[in-house]
């Protein structure tokens, strides 16, 4: 892990574009090749960020660049890819204009263990993927705590057309719980085994889900499942409800 404070400022390019004036921010450069943006505020959220595979490169300031004060120019370009196949998401790049470096070290954290669930939700694991047909009619387990290079997707199964899908299982479903799923998605989309029927679809699923991650869900095309732990552990039967 490289942590630098510096002054700088921020252009992202590609999909879309986006500004960050000068100002003095932490950017973290971590192992597995991400580099993140961060402001003294905003809780834990970046104010941008460039998730791997990427490659960060650092070049001489331009004549201009030079003249209004940068010293170096940290480009972070997405995507490995090359040729046909390479992602459209390879065009996307951030350019990190640095002025003064304030702080500049570097620490090696270790392999991390990985997040402990608690009860509830190691329990909820379990539920769906033993009644993994909660999901819909036909669907098969493939193997519970898949692992990826940034993790592991709670349950991996296929649907009744055996195409891929990723359950990620949360006790209350909240915006940066769809942000995970997203970055297995994408992991696991470049994966030619899991998309022989079709690129891997999401399932977020919860106990309670929040408005803004249903929004956010759905925008990025992801399936919202509200559990039901009592259902699923047996101990609620519906057809002796009286509402």
């Amino acid at each position: 892990m490289r942590l630098v404070i510096a002054t700088c400022s921020v252009d992202y390019l590609g999909r879309l574009t986006a500004h960050l004036p000068l100002a003095t921010r932490l950017l973290l450069v971590k192992a597995d090749g991400s580099v993140l943006v961060h402001s003294d505020g905003g809780s834990y959220k970046p104010l941008n960020w460039m998730s791997p595979p990427c490659r960060l490169t650092v070049e001489e300031p331009s004549e201009v660049e030079a003249a209004d004060g940068t010293t170096a120019v940290w480009v972070v370009q997405a995507g490995t890819g090359r040729g046909a196949k390479a992602s459209a998401k390879q065009t996307d790049q951030l350019r990190i204009r640095i002025h003064e470096v304030l702080h500049d070290t570097s620490h090696d954290l270790g392999v991390d263990p990985g997040l402990v669930k608690d009860g509830v939700e190691a329990h909820l694991q379990a539920l769906l993927a033993e009644h993994i047909t909660t999901l819909g009619a036909g669907y098969s387990l493939v193997r519970r705590e898949y692992m990826t290079a940034i993790g592991p997707v709670d349950i991996l199964c296929r649907d009744a057309d055996g195409v891929h899908v990723a359950v990620e299982i949360k006790r209350r479903g909240e915006i940066d719980g769809v942000e995970q799923l997203t970055r297995y998605l994408e992991l696991l989309n470049r994966d030619p085994h899991l998309t022989t029927g079709g690129p891997v679809r999401g399932v977020f699923a919860a106990q309670e889900i929040k408005p803004q991650a249903r929004t956010l869900a759905a925008d990025r095309g992801i399936r919202c499942l509200t559990l039901d732990y009592d259902a699923l552990r047996g101990a609620d039967d519906p057809l002796q409800r009286l509402f």
